[in-house]
């Protein structure tokens, strides 16, 4: 087990530079710390999501999906470092048509909304997306393990799906776009 930090407070940071799992520094405002950033901010939306009453699959599923997040993110702040693998986007894969099988054929657009823990999974599919472009924006100037790339694309279709999930289960449906503004 890699060391754990004891000071958090340690002062290195103050010029402007963080320091990556390799011993480098880099600027704060990086593209690699930006990315770093967005993928810790899902963890914590997730982590919010949570503490919603969610059903106990969906709860293991989204605690699962924490650890390879951290663990994403540690790829991340280590370049060159692997632990993503295809099987963990398989295993998204798998749980997108589990979950998607139960749902109804969309016929519009789905507006964000309905139950809270609905709305906070739709709010972690947009920041999985911008987690996405940002590792995309490191990608473009340093190569990144192709299955981070594939995870955060599979995750944030799976937060949609669990959305719908989420509102079908609290007895909600889905809100649908419209073209004639409400009354």
């Amino acid at each position: 087990m890699a060391t754990r930090l004891s000071v958090i407070a340690t002062r290195t940071g103050d010029g402007g530079t963080t320091g990556l799992g390799d011993g480098s520094r880099v600027d704060k405002n990086s593209p690699r710390i930006e990315a770093m950033g967005n993928v810790d901010e899902l963890n914590s939306l997730i982590g919010l999501l949570r503490t919603e009453p969610l059903p106990k699959e969906i709860d293991t599923l989204f605690s699962r999906v924490q650890n390879d997040l951290f663990d994403l993110g540690a790829e991340l702040c280590i370049p060159g470092h692997s632990v993503i693998a295809e099987s963990h986007v398989a295993f998204l894969d798998q749980s997108l048509n589990h979950y998607n099988a139960g749902l109804e054929r969309l016929k519009e657009f789905i507006l964000p909304g309905g139950s809270r823990a609905a709305a906070l999974a739709h709010l972690a599919r947009t920041v999985c997306r911008r987690s996405e472009r940002s590792v995309v924006a490191v990608n473009s100037k340093e190569a990144i393990n192709k299955p981070v790339l594939q995870y955060l694309n599979r995750l944030s279709d799976l937060c949609f799906v669990l959305a719908r999930v989420l509102n079908r289960e609290s007895g909600q449906g889905d809100i649908l776009w419209s073209r004639e503004p409400a009354a």
